[in-house]
């Protein structure tokens, strides 16, 4: 059998069992309770209780992707094949309102934690030349704010990370520590994969525990999907009653991608039609499948994009290639998560386990610039255009291998699986940035199989309703130490009720001078001019601070109609609430990409020697 039969064969035999709910139970320090005299027959003895998970709570497994986009996957009307994804969403709820902070770190942190970005320090990222000496920016996730591996390892569970990890500060990152920010020093008892932003995907900066280790030349998403399965079966044969959490987070679809051609054949002459059509077609798939609005209007193609009728023969043969890798890189993915499905239904665990797919921690890349990148680095080389494409053509043959150390496609296809949204990653001010799709697959908790949840979400939501939903109360301490208020909103009510009004009804975002304000299905937004698109580190355009737009969500999806001008009371109000929750989460001071790159942040080293270190990252063995 080959791979690609073996893994529908994986997806096509997921089973359900009926729903059910469970109490909620807090670990608390348990006083002592015996008796000590002078002398031992004065005593008595007293032993506290071991630590157990609540009676019946489900395993956990949460699975985030990286730069994926809303509209590339099939199981949300993408184009590209995603079997597994399909048969958890068919068997589960596919959620169409949930968005992410718009670039990974910030997404990261929220979702560990539960708390917005700026709330535990992560504004920004923890790179050295990326955060700065600020409350909200520092990149270091304080012990006030608790991550869900810690909760849940404090109240019985085992808890595993394998894949992107992505807040560790840089200074932090070495065998010698300290670990406190490392994975294992945020409540994981085990962790495989690596501490930065992106790795080589052949030859990964990898991290076993506290201590990096050699990888095996094999993709790393094998490995990681191994290493999984491994320390699931561990527990298993030591502690088969004990429900465990893992985290489960591949470098894919980011940069590099790189795939076996295995995958990417798979595509060959897939996308020769182009970023149009493919847009075209996916939106019509989105409206069938139910989920994008009824009244969503497909937005017209970004400035930046050429329309694909106008390239060149040349140029069309490149970029297709580009997506078709992607695909492949998706795909292949797609088929790493069935093996660890399909390992948990063979061990008896699946029906009893609550996984939460998140496809993306922001919208699609648009770091490959307009031509596509393949060995350029991370900010890529500002190169005349005609000279970019017939370099890569030259190179053709590498897109995908080893040798693409920061293989990523042009800026056409990121709008493409982008779609029925506009802009991509980085652009908090638009629903391009921020707009993911999640799939929730819980065989004893969720009755409506293949349904459809349009309320309103964030990645904070995930932490809260996973307690919920396994019966766990937020701590106020953990360890002694106060902890900040969880500033998600669960999403259990959502489970059983289709039609349930939204309860998140206020979110902030912020990347780096981009930003915007949701209320209640109103959404005041101010972008940003683009970094890493055009080869250059920023955008050369001036920035106007006034330049706010309006949408309203709840008639216009897809952000087509402004109506800043229509009514400018409403936009006051918006933007006066974006300087409250700035204020209330610590984001000041508003950092811009301008102020990274021109080297305003000041640390140890000068700006200059830590962008050009910062400018290396993709090379194997770098941290970043």
């Amino acid at each position: 059998m080959n791979e690609k039969s073996f893994l529908n064969a994986l997806t096509s035999s997921l089973i359900l069992a009926a729903g059910a709910s469970l109490p909620l139970h807090a670990q608390s320090a348990q006083p002592y309770q015996g008796v000590v005299g002078r002398t031992l027959a004065e005593s008595k003895e007293w032993w506290p209780e071991p630590v157990k998970a609540p009676a019946g709570a489900p395993n956990v497994v949460w699975i985030l992707l990286d730069d994926v986009g809303y509209g590339a996957a099939g199981t949300f009307g993408g184009l590209i094949n995603t079997p597994t994804f399909d048969s958890l969403a068919e068997n589960g709820l596919r959620y169409t309102n949930f968005h992410t902070t718009a670039i990974c770190a910030p997404t990261r942190s929220a979702l560990l934690t539960g708390r917005n970005s700026a709330s535990v320090h992560e504004s920004g990222f923890s790179h050295t030349v990326m955060s700065a000496g600020f409350p909200g920016w520092d990149g270091r996730t304080p012990p006030t704010a608790g991550t869900i591996a810690e909760i849940l390892r404090d109240n019985g569970y085992n808890t595993f990370a394998v894949g992107k990890y992505g807040v560790t500060p840089d200074e932090e990152a070495t065998d010698a520590g300290p670990f406190d920010h490392w994975p294992t020093g945020k409540g994981f008892d085990h962790f495989f994969g690596f501490l930065g932003s992106m790795t080589d995907q052949y030859h990964p900066d990898l991290v076993e525990d506290q201590a990096h280790v050699r990888p095996d030349g094999r993709h790393l998403s094998d490995q990681i999907t191994d290493k999984a399965i491994f320390y699931i079966d561990r527990q298993e044969k030591v502690a088969p009653n004990k429900p465990f959490f893992l985290y489960y987070a591949p470098g894919a679809t980011h940069a590099p991608h790189q795939v076996d051609k295995f995958w990417s054949d798979q595509y060959k002459g897939k996308f020769d039609k182009g970023w149009d059509w493919y847009r075209e077609q996916v939106f019509e798939r989105q409206k069938k499948l139910g989920v994008i609005p009824a009244n969503a209007v497909l937005p017209d193609r970004n400035p930046n994009v050429k329309a694909w009728d106008s390239l060149t023969p040349d140029e069309k043969k490149l970029y297709a290639r580009f997506m078709e890798v992607y695909a492949g890189y998706l795909t292949y993915t797609d088929f790493e998560v069935a093996r660890l499905v399909n390992h948990l239904k063979e061990i008896g665990q699946l029906d009893n386990t609550l996984i939460y797919v998140m496809i993306g921690d922001n919208g699609a890349s648009k770091e490959g610039t307009f031509n596509g990148t393949i060995d350029q680095g991370l900010l890529p080389r500002a190169i005349p255009e005609q000279q970019n494409i017939e370099d890569n053509l030259n190179k053709i043959g590498e897109i995908g291998t080893s040798a693409a150390t920061n293989g990523n496609y042009p800026l056409g296809w990121a709008q493409a699986a982008d779609t029925p949204y506009k802009d991509w990653k980085q652009d908090a001010n638009s629903e391009g940035g921020t707009h993911n799709p999640l799939i929730v697959y819980w065989p004893k908790g969720i009755k409506d199989k293949g349904g459809i949840r349009p309320q309103y979400g964030h990645v904070i939501d995930i932490l809260p309703t996973t307690l919920d939903l396994v019966g766990v109360k937020a701590p106020e301490e953990i360890r002694g130490i106060q902890q900040q208020p969880i500033e998600g909103t669960s999403l259990a009510y959502s489970i059983d009720d289709a039609n349930a009004p939204s309860r998140h009804t206020l979110q902030y975002y912020y990347i780096f001078g981009s930003r915007s304000i949701y209320d209640n299905g109103w959404k005041a937004e101010l972008a940003y001019p683009s970094s890493f698109i055009n080869g250059n580190a920023a955008s050369k355009q001036p920035f106007d601070e006034n330049a706010w737009e309006l949408y309203n969500l709840n008639e216009d999806p897809s952000e087509t109609i402004d109506l800043a001008k229509k009514y400018p009371e409403k936009l006051a109000q918006l933007k006066s609430e974006f300087e409250e929750q700035a204020k209330a989460h610590n984001l000041y001071p508003l950092i811009t990409w301008e102020d990274v790159f021109n080297g305003r942040i000041h640390r140890t080293k000068d700006s200059k020697s830590l962008l050009d270190e910062w400018k290396n990252v993709t090379k194997p063995g770098s941290n970043q």
